[in-house]
């Protein structure tokens, strides 16, 4: 019995058993059918590809593109013969065999486009047939912990462990404050610094009044501008919070960015008005009016003609040094000038307010390096109110005698300073490091000492007029010695 054409589709679609052809061209059109259909369940993403890398298949009868390409070649490599040319297709439809072995994730490696095969959608109408076409399952997601509803606590857990996070969740400003929170709970410097990148968005007012709350957490993010350069903003950030002192301190900091002198002394002056605290504000005057007095006094010496500046060459420009190395330049090349010159010794000490101990150490290495005793001797000359002179020095004159000999000073400089030491045992000292001969015999009989007359006698040449004092003295019989 013949059964109609509609009942032997129904039947062959609705049968769990498959029939067997031998019939080449049918089994070649079946697989174009599970082909076709595999394409239309491949999901379409219009913003990944162009539309270059869309292939298109007519149903002329010529293959164009990959996917009549490989159809042709799955029926080149079953059929006996070589025929290159599209198969002719039936309009009644073929049975496909069962457990087909080809894959269609070797035959299609990109996505396709909208529209890219209506032909086959029009040409294929039974939507039946569609059971035949393999089912592909979309690729599965690279970070499997990636999850968009999770706590802060195992937000934060996932972070400290390095594990995939997602912070889209936080979006109002109370989640991320509580995402903040618990960053700031666990210590955790990564983590909070990770937790800030949410409130980029948020207004800075409101921003920094939620930072008021979190001291932990401001200065975490204070430092971390800081170590990204970004001193503006974290003048902001402190103006804002009402910490002027600190902003007025970074603002202060800039200064080390400029090079060119004038500009820094012009910023230096612009930082006056800062609400520094009461040292700030000292220190930050004496720095504008040292860098003053420095361009002045740079410019003048590069056109001196002086007798100094020849004999001892400058090495480095004065701009930018520290007040005690200006102070001991002033010295070197200006001692002497009167108080009314800017780049005068007695002047700087005025002005800047430097100690006698440090102006005597900075003005006697000066003018021992210059060799100039006298002006040494009028360091430490003072008058009492009967006039008499004395030396006075407040930094001690073993100290003074050890600033002398590293400069080469003669020893009867050295002796005159060495007998000025007032306790015994360092002068002694000093005059035996020095060779001071005078005061090393002149003490040792003071304290009676005959054996180390003796011992001493012998270190000195004979006939020395050291010999002979000492010899003159062992021989004295009114000295009472104790050994």
């Amino acid at each position: 019995m013949t059964r109609a054409k509609p009942e032997d589709d129904e039947y062959w679609n609705s049968s769990k058993f498959k029939a067997f052809t031998f019939d080449d061209e049918d089994d070649e059109f079946s697989q174009l059918k599970e082909s076709k259909r595999a394409v239309n369940s491949i999901l379409v993403d219009d913003d990944d590809e162009d539309e270059e890398d869309v292939e298109r298949v007519s149903w002329s009868g010529e293959p164009v593109g990959s996917i009549s390409w490989s159809v042709k070649e799955t029926a080149s490599s079953i059929r006996s013969g070589s025929e290159q040319s599209f198969p002719k297709i039936d309009t009644t439809p073929s049975l496909s065999k069962q457990g087909s072995g080809y894959s269609l994730s070797s035959l299609f490696k990109a996505k396709s486009k909208p529209g890219a095969f209506q032909s086959f959608s029009e040409s294929f109408s039974d939507t039946s047939s569609r059971t035949y076409a393999p089912e592909l399952r979309k690729p599965k997601s690279g970070g499997k912990d990636v999850v968009s509803d999770l706590s802060p606590e195992e937000t934060v857990r996932r972070m400290q462990k390095g594990r995939a996070f997602s912070l889209e969740k936080f979006c109002s400003l109370q989640d991320k404050l509580l995402l903040l929170d618990e960053a700031v709970a666990v210590y955790d410097g990564n983590v909070i610094t990770a937790s800030w990148f949410l409130f980029f968005v948020i207004v800075a007012e409101i921003l920094f009044r939620e930072l008021m709350a979190r001291d932990v957490a401001l200065r975490h993010y204070v430092h971390y501008l800081k170590e990204m350069g970004e001193q503006k903003l974290v003048v902001e950030l402190l103006k804002a919070l009402g910490r002027t002192e600190d902003m007025a301190l970074m603002h202060y900091k800039e200064h080390l960015n400029i090079k060119d002198e004038s500009r820094r002394r012009d910023f230096l002056k612009s930082c006056l008005s800062l609400p520094f605290s009461q040292d700030d504000a000292t220190h930050v005057q004496d720095h504008y009016t040292l860098l003053e007095r420095q361009i002045i006094i740079e410019a003048s010496d590069k056109k001196a003609v002086a007798e100094i500046f020849k004999k001892f060459p400058r090495k480095a420009s004065i701009l930018n040094m520290p007040i005690i190395t200006t102070l001991y330049y002033s010295c070197f090349y200006h001692y002497g000038e009167s108080e009314g010159t800017f780049s005068s010794p007695s002047n700087i000490r005025k002005t800047f307010r430097i100690s006698e101990k440090q102006y005597i150490l900075t003005a006697l290495g000066a003018r021992a390096k210059l060799k100039s005793w006298f002006d040494v001797d009028s360091l430490f000359n003072t008058k009492n109110w009967l006039g008499y002179t004395k030396k006075r020095s407040p930094i001690g004159f073993h100290r003074v005698v050890d600033i002398l000999h590293k400069n080469s000073a003669p020893v009867q400089v050295l002796q005159e300073y060495v007998n000025l030491i007032d306790d015994p045992d360092l002068k002694l000292s000093g005059a035996l490091k020095y060779k001071c001969h005078d005061i090393v015999i002149n003490t040792y009989r003071d304290l009676k000492d005959r054996q180390q007359l003796i011992v001493y006698r012998e270190k000195l040449e004979r006939d020395s007029p050291e010999y002979r004092k000492i010899q003159e003295l062992l021989n004295n019989v009114q000295i009472r010695w104790k050994n």
